[in-house]
């Protein structure tokens, strides 16, 4: 099913099931502590600081305040994405190799057969793991600078959470992508060629995975089942993905 947005978003779904197929507990475990950590860490730094970045942006003198019970739902979301996601790519840089690894078992699982690079050993999965993760850092600093800027624009701020979320939604596929697609030898430049025939499956993606951080509880395997889901695209592709 190709450039289908419900289609992408259906691939999250199937990656919570996955989880639950027999042989990828020990996959899991790394994954899963790192992102509870990280997600506990994102929990106490809202609650804690949340109230402050509102008074930065909404100060009692300014005359947005007067809209402040209209504009607080906006950062809100702002400030949750712009946290959650900068906590996703620390997660995602310390279990790469973790991911890499449960990304070669799902599509196993799917396929009968592992992927060409994924049956090595950790430690030698490590650094071009970790490689892989610092590109795709460089390539989310350099658009998500000029987008964070907007969030200091009267004006143009009101704009910048919807900006923000599918300049999220895209990434994370990129991001996700990235473990099935390099345990098939496909290097960054490939992999992004490919997620470009397929923009709208590719933001169906990461829009369910963005929702699925946002929720309590679930947000604990998001990571996982986002490696498993886009595990899944890759492996039921027809044509791009």
């Amino acid at each position: 099913m190709k450039n289908n947005p419900f289609y992408g978003a259906a691939q999250v779904l199937a990656g919570l099931r996955l989880l639950l197929r027999p042989g990828l507990k020990r996959y899991l475990l790394v994954p899963l502590v790192i992102n509870t950590l990280m997600f506990s860490l994102i929990g106490w730094l809202g609650y804690s600081q949340f109230g402050q970045v509102l008074d930065r942006f909404l100060p009692e003198s300014s005359w947005l305040h007067y809209f402040r019970w209209i504009l607080w739902p906006l950062f809100a979301l702002s400030f949750m994405l712009i946290v959650f996601y900068t906590f996703t790519v620390l997660a995602n840089l310390l279990a790469a190799p973790f991911n890499s690894r449960l990304s070669a078992r799902v599509e196993e699982l799917l396929t009968g057969s592992l992927p060409p690079e994924g049956s090595g050993s950790i430690a030698a999965e490590i650094v071009p793991a970790v490689l892989s993760e610092l590109r795709k850092l460089l390539y989310f600093l350099l658009r998500a600078i000029p987008l964070l800027i907007l969030f200091l624009i009267p004006g143009l701020n009101l704009a910048a959470p919807f900006l923000w979320f599918a300049f999220t939604a895209w990434f994370l596929t990129i991001e996700y992508m990235d473990y099935p697609m390099g345990n098939h030898g496909l290097a960054f430049k490939q992999q992004f060629v490919e997620i470009r025939k397929a923009r709208l499956t590719a933001l169906g993606f990461g829009s369910a995975v963005t929702l699925l951080m946002m929720i309590p509880v679930l947000n604990f395997v998001a990571m996982p089942a986002a490696v498993a889901g886009a595990t899944a695209l890759w492996c039921r592709k027809q044509g791009p993905f």
